[in-house]
């Protein structure tokens, strides 16, 4: 289930039970004219609001799982991405979250940048955003 709420008359947020609510006054997206700004997600599992349990690669998955609900919430597509930012407590786990980061965009591939954090919200390993188009 999603919504689309109207905060200004060119900009909409997408919120969805399909990804972890957001943890401050900030939205899951926003779309803004054919695009949709994806907040950065973390590890949390939807239906409980905790950090999944395990390492990075758990981390990766659940992060990815809560972009992609956003994602599609927003009318886009995992294929629409054209720009993603991840996050790294430690860039000793890039290989890793390379790997399972494939998965979820198959022969897609977005413009990325992927950068080594002192900290992330919660403590998490891993945080990712993303800038989707609406366009066909």
């Amino acid at each position: 289930m999603s919504t689309t709420v109207t905060t200004h008359p060119t900009l909409s947020s997408v919120a969805t039970q399909n990804a972890a609510s957001a943890i401050g006054p900030y939205s899951q997206a926003i779309k803004a004219g054919d695009l949709v700004f994806v907040s950065g997600c973390i590890p949390l599992d939807p239906s409980t609001a905790q950090i999944v349990e395990g390492g990075i690669v758990e981390q990766t998955e659940r992060a990815l799982k809560n972009l992609k609900g956003i994602v599609e919430a927003s009318g886009s597509e995992m294929g629409k991405v054209v720009k993603a930012t991840v996050f790294l407590k430690s860039m000793d786990d890039f290989v890793t979250v390379n790997g399972i980061y494939a998965k979820y965009f198959g022969d897609h591939k977005p413009a990325r940048s992927a950068i080594e954090v002192a900290r992330l919200p919660k403590d998490v390993l891993v945080e990712i955003e993303c800038i989707a188009s609406l366009k066909d």
